[in-house]
């Protein structure tokens, strides 16, 4: 489910761009939720969801295995192996009602920052 298709985004520092492994993921707190937020620099992509698996309910998607699909970037959970787009959030394993959040992420002077719609809390999509 992507939460950035809306008018109004309050974006929040999340981190250095150094901060983050090259063709991997960190973890960023947003108030009390946490956020994946991964980097792909041969495309010079950036990327963040819900940092939540939405089958084991384990914060562990910033510590998944990215790579592409389809030409499509995408993480899969280190747990279950189950791959969802970086793109939109959807899940790619199989035709499963989950998906992930996904925000917008911009780069600026060497700093990463990520998007919440209208400045509320993440929302969390589970299965």
């Amino acid at each position: 489910m992507s939460l950035h298709n809306t008018a109004t985004i309050n974006w929040f520092f999340a981190c250095k761009v150094e901060d983050v492994p090259a063709n991997g993921g960190v973890c960023v707190k947003y108030l009390d939720e946490q956020i994946a937020l991964f980097h792909f620099p041969r495309r010079n992509e950036w990327y963040a969801t819900q940092n939540l698996c939405p089958h084991r309910q384990q914060m562990a998607l910033s510590r998944g295995m990215t790579g592409t699909q389809g030409g499509e970037p995408k993480v899969a959970c280190p747990f279950h192996k189950k791959s969802f787009s970086l793109v939109d959030g959807r899940c790619l394993s199989d035709d499963t009602e989950c998906a992930l959040n996904t925000y917008p992420v911009k780069i600026e002077d060497d700093r990463v920052y990520i998007g919440i719609v209208n400045g509320r809390d993440t929302e969390t999509v589970m299965a």
